[in-house]
C-alpha cells in the first residue's frame, strides 16, 4: 500500500495564559517556540520537538468567552525519562495523575501522567529498553 503524503502536523489547544504555557512548554517540556502568528481573534506560538508534530498554543483576543481550564484533551509524549518529565511538572506545582511506572500492556513502557497549567492531559511514555540480541 502507498503511503500517503498527508499527514497531522501540529494539535492547537487554547491557553489561557499564552505566556505561560509558551514557557512551560519550551522550559519544562523542552520543545522549542518554532512560530508566533497574531491574527485578529488569536494570538498563536508554534512550539515543537525538533521539528517534529507541533503543538500550537491559542489564546484568543477576541472578547469572546473560551473554557481553556480541564479539557478533554490528552497529548502523548515519548520521552527518554518519563520520571523525570513527570518529576518537572510536579516541581511547577502541577498536577501528577500517574506516577511513572512500567505498563506491562505497553510492552513494559514506562508511563506517567500529569496536567499542564490549562489542565491538558501531558502523557509520557519512556519505552522498554530492548533486550540485546546475540550475534550468532
Amino acid at each position: 500500500m502507498a503511503r500517503s503524503p498527508d499527514f497531522l502536523t501540529a494539535v492547537g489547544i487554547g491557553v489561557a495564559d499564552l505566556e505561560r504555557s509558551v514557557d512551560f512548554y519550551t522550559r519544562v517540556l523542552g520543545m522549542q517556540q518554532t512560530q508566533t502568528f497574531d491574527l485578529p481573534e488569536m494570538k498563536e506560538v508554534v512550539v515543537a520537538h525538533e521539528g517534529r508534530n507541533a503543538v500550537v498554543l491559542m489564546h484568543y483576543i477576541d472578547g469572546s468567552a473560551r473554557n481553556y481550564r480541564d479539557n478533554p484533551v490528552k497529548l502523548v509524549f515519548y520521552v527518554t525519562d518519563a520520571k523525570a518529565r513527570t518529576e518537572a511538572v510536579r516541581a511547577e506545582g502541577l498536577e501528577i495523575t500517574r506516577e511513572p511506572a512500567a505498563v506491562e500492556g505497553m510492552g513494559g513502557a514506562v508511563i506517567g501522567m500529569g496536567k499542564d497549567p490549562d489542565g491538558y492531559v501531558l502523557e509520557f511514555i519512556q519505552l522498554a529498553p530492548q533486550p540485546a540480541h546475540e550475534s550468532a
